[in-house]
C-alpha cells in the first residue's frame, strides 16, 4: 500500500492508514534536469547573477519544500525526515543544471514525494532567479531514481536520461 489517493466505500478520498506498519529506514532519490543558454549556465556557474547564488539558494529552497510536502500535496502523510541532500551539477556540454535529491526517514512510510517535490522546487528557484535573462530555460525529466525499504523493498531505474 502506498500512500497515494485512495478512495473508501463512500467513494471519498482519504489518507491511507499507515497505523500497521512498520517504521524501517527508507529513502528516496530523485532528479530533474534544467536545460538554458549557455551563457545563463555560465553566470550561474561563475556565481555573478545579480539576485546571488543561484546553487546555493536553490538548495535551500529544495530542501525546505521538501519538508512542506505534506503540506503541498494532498492526503500525502507528514514526514519526519532525518536527512535530506540537494546537489546541483552543471552539465556544460547539454546546458543544463542536473538537480539529485536524496531524502531519507525512519518511518512508515516512503519520502518519494518528498524527494521529487525537492527536485521540482530547487529548479523552479533556478528558473524563477534566472527568468529576467533566459525566459526559454526547460524543466526536464523530473522522476524518481531509487526507493527503498519498507514492504515494496527496493526499486531502481535502471536507464539515463
Amino acid at each position: 500500500m502506498s500512500k497515494f489517493t485512495h478512495f473508501n466505500e463512500s467513494g471519498a478520498a482519504h489518507m491511507v492508514d499507515v497505523a500497521g506498519k512498520t517504521s524501517t529506514r527508507r529513502l528516496a532519490v530523485a532528479e530533474g534536469f534544467i536545460e538554458m543558454r549557455p551563457e545563463t549556465l555560465a553566470l550561474i556557474e561563475e556565481g555573478a547573477h545579480k539576485k546571488g547564488d543561484v546553487l546555493g539558494i536553490a538548495r535551500i529552497a529544495g530542501i525546505m519544500a521538501s519538508k512542506k510536502t505534506a503540506d503541498l500535496i494532498p492526503l500525502c502523510h507528514p514526514v519526519p525526515i532525518t536527512h535530506i541532500d540537494v546537489v546541483l551539477e552543471a552539465e556544460a556540454a547539454r546546458s543544463r543544471l542536473r538537480c539529485k535529491v536524496t531524502v531519507e526517514t525512519v518511518g512508515r512510510t516512503g519520502v518519494e514525494m518528498e524527494a521529487l517535490t525537492a527536485v521540482q522546487v530547487a529548479l523552479l528557484t533556478i528558473y524563477d532567479m534566472c527568468k529576467a535573462i533566459d525566459r526559454g530555460m526547460m524543466i526536464q525529466c523530473v522522476r524518481l531514481l531509487e526507493k527503498a525499504g519498507g514492504r515494496s523493498g527496493h526499486w531502481q531505474r535502471n536507464e539515463a536520461y
